[in-house]
């Protein structure tokens, strides 16, 4: 039976990339990328968080002594960049696999069309068989809009790339019923269903020094994922070579079930949202389309728009006669949706300059709602 191919996220933290040294180990990372081709050759599409660029920096200056203020961080971060993605770049390019750099902060994710800006770069990334390396952008987050750790940043991009599966690396095989660096009775919890506060006080901190991210982060990571649909595995990074076997199912892990599938999160996400910014009423083909056939809505059954909204913003579908029919996300804003409505999806370009995709509202960003 051919393997279900999925939407790997794989967060690598700066002890993974340094071995626990001060310095880069090319050794460790292109074992790392032997792993990412033999997922990409089983048909799995992957994503790589990467820490490290503080690390880089201080290692491309020939570690100095700075001051250890936010500007001095965000000095190495700048320099440290540069050196990390080289590093990337030379170590996938002899296996002919193309990586690109994404560069995220936390202020990103939660404007609605700067998170749909961030998703569709995502999408085009992948969609032409190029692996992102996403890190924080420490060179200019500031503490109001960092995410504070990898293990976060790497839950919000496996849910922005509606990812099956997040993959945190730490240096222990996972979580453990007590400190197994002291407790020599402590066993891996191999399956956990539900992250509750026993869950939570088992969790310690991270002792490398090196990172900023603890059990107890990967623990607040996998609370975002699983909650989102998608499958954590909290995995040690010592043989990266084993990371097939833990997508497969295999291997010495903890795994945490998703609490609902990618589909029903992100439509619950929808009704959660806020109060909707305008209207889109619909045709009665679409009105069929959308109620029976499970379809996107498209320009061409769009009779009206009401409404000062922007791309992302949440919208009513409203059906010929007025009742709301559905909720959802725009792809346009309503300046641009008013122009292209009763159009065809290949006349946007044309009369736009643009386009954000062929659909007004994608189904998977919509929910039925009477």
């Amino acid at each position: 039976m051919a393997t279900k191919s999925k939407t790997v996220v794989i967060k690598l933290g700066t002890s993974m990339l340094t071995s626990g040294t001060r310095y880069l180990d090319s050794s460790r990372m292109i074992e790392l990328v032997r792993a990412v081709k033999a997922l990409r050759d089983a048909g799995h599409q992957v994503l790589v968080v990467s820490s490290g660029a503080i690390a880089a920096g201080r290692e491309a200056l020939g570690f100095p002594d700075v001051p250890r203020t936010v500007a001095h961080k965000q000095m190495l971060a700048s320099v440290g960049q540069t050196s990390l993605m080289m590093r990337w770049q030379q170590l996938f390019a002899i296996y002919r696999i193309s990586v690109g750099q994404i560069l995220l902060t936390q202020a990103d994710l939660e404007e609605r069309e700067r998170f749909l800006n961030a998703r569709d770069a995502l999408e085009a990334i992948v969609g032409q068989n190029i692996v992102p390396i996403v890190n924080e952008n420490d060179a200019v987050a500031t503490r109001e809009i960092k995410f504070g750790d990898n293990d976060n940043l790497s839950a919000r991009v496996a849910v922005l790339a509606d990812a099956d599966v997040l993959i945190l690396l730490t240096d222990q095989k996972g979580l453990y019923t007590a400190d197994p660096r002291s407790c020599p009775d402590a066993r891996l919890i191999r399956e956990i269903s539900k992250i509750t506060p026993e869950i939570h006080a088992l969790a310690g901190d991270s002792v490398s020094g090196l990172g900023t991210g603890g059990m107890s982060t990967k623990l607040q990571a996998a609370e975002i994922a699983t909650r989102s649909g998608i499958e954590v595995i909290i995995a040690s990074g010592d043989n990266p070579a084993l990371i097939p076997d833990l997508v497969a199912g295999h291997g010495d892990c903890t795994r945490f079930a998703p609490e609902t599938t990618p589909l029903e999160a992100r439509k619950a996400w929808i009704l959660a949202g806020q109060k909707p910014e305008g209207v889109i009423t619909v045709d009665a083909g679409a009105e069929n389309a959308l109620r029976n056939r499970g379809a996107s809505l498209l320009p061409s059954g769009i009779t009206a728009v009401s409404g000062n909204f922007m791309r992302g913003a949440d919208v009513i579908i409203a059906a010929p006669d007025g009742r709301e029919i559905a909720r959802g996300f725009s792809r346009y804003d309503s300046v641009a949706l008013d122009r292209i409505k009763r159009h065809g999806s290949d006349e946007i370009e044309n009369i736009l300059g643009y386009e954000n995709g062929s659909v007004a509202v994608h189904r998977d960003d919509m929910v039925i709602t009477s």
